[in-house]
């Protein structure tokens, strides 16, 4: 394991966690949850994700967030959609960006997809106000 790249992902992943709810999924979560199962994918998260790929130059945090996004709402990964929905507003999309970004995919991946990542687009933003009122960015 490469010390320096784990810290630097370690920090970077802290710039995209939520704020306030417990019950909310982030990253910190997901490596916590499979340390005892799957240690190695924890590190390579940390490591590989956040310490190589989002420390690149080129994209600001809300590009990498709407990429990301858009690329979970591809894939049809609920769960990883609503954690990277709480990161985009983390890093600074608007609930109205996210929702473009999403809507944009239609002729791409068809209804099915895009209404199912804007029921959870829905929920963060309900979760979010619920739980902080200025974190939601509605």
């Amino acid at each position: 394991m490469s010390t320096d790249n784990y810290q630097r992902g370690l920090k970077k992943m802290m710039e995209y966690a939520a704020p306030g709810d417990p019950n909310v999924l982030t990253h910190s979560k997901i490596t916590e949850d499979l340390k005892d199962i799957a240690p190695d994918v924890s590190r390579y998260m940390v490591e590989f994700a956040f310490g190589e790929i989002y420390t690149r130059p080129g994209l600001t945090k809300r590009e990498q967030a709407l990429v990301t996004i858009a690329s979970l709402t591809t894939l049809g990964t609920e769960p990883e959609i609503e954690l990277h929905i709480h990161t985009g507003l983390t890093a600074g999309l608007s609930k109205d960006e996210i929702v473009a970004a999403i809507i944009h995919l239609i002729p791409y991946i068809g209804f099915p997809r895009v209404l199912n990542a804007l029921y959870i687009v829905k929920k963060v933003v309900a979760q979010r106000a619920a739980t902080n009122p200025e974190g939601a960015h509605a």
